[in-house]
């Protein structure tokens, strides 16, 4: 664990992710699921977690481990047809992680999200934070709709709004 990363992490803390995320783009990411999920059956939900804090960032923590936990933790998970994906943004390290549950991971595969991730990241790198995020939800969106169309009802197992931690 280096001493530049713990220091961006306990300078960049919760206020960070409020400032690249005001409550204005938060409603404009919530309606940009809420469009891609009527393409498709599966749910999406986003996270941003402006920097670790505590027991993660002192055992370092990295993103990847750390959307694991979300993922678990929000239950995307425990979705009717295994078809939930997380999108992870760990601000501090400008790192986003796709986390997709065992149905619609088969399909698409580490290489498919590890593309949408690095496409993210390379809005983020812009400053173009809201872009990159609803960027990345049509894309998983698109993955989606090839894979688990929408047939007839499918309920909305999952919260549309993103998760600000």
């Amino acid at each position: 664990m280096g001493i530049g990363r713990i220091t961006r992490h306990l300078l960049q803390h919760h206020w960070r992710a409020k400032q690249v995320f005001p409550q204005d783009a938060l409603e404009r990411i919530e309606q940009a699921i809420k469009k891609g999920e009527a393409t498709h059956s599966g749910q999406v939900r986003f996270v941003v977690e402006g920097a670790l804090d505590g027991r993660p960032l002192f055992r370092n923590q990295h993103a990847r481990e750390r959307a694991l936990d979300v993922f678990s933790h929000l239950r995307i998970w425990d979705t009717g047809h295994n078809n939930g994906v997380l999108i992870y943004l760990l601000l501090a390290d400008r790192d986003v992680e796709i986390i997709a549950d065992r149905g619609i991971d088969a399909k698409v595969g580490a290489a498919g999200w590890e593309t949408i991730c690095r496409a993210m990241e390379a809005e983020f790198s812009a400053g173009q934070f809201e872009r990159g995020v609803t960027g990345g939800i049509a894309a998983v969106s698109r993955e989606l709709a090839r894979h688990y169309p929408p047939g007839g009802p499918h309920p909305n197992e999952l919260p549309d709004a993103p998760v600000v931690m």
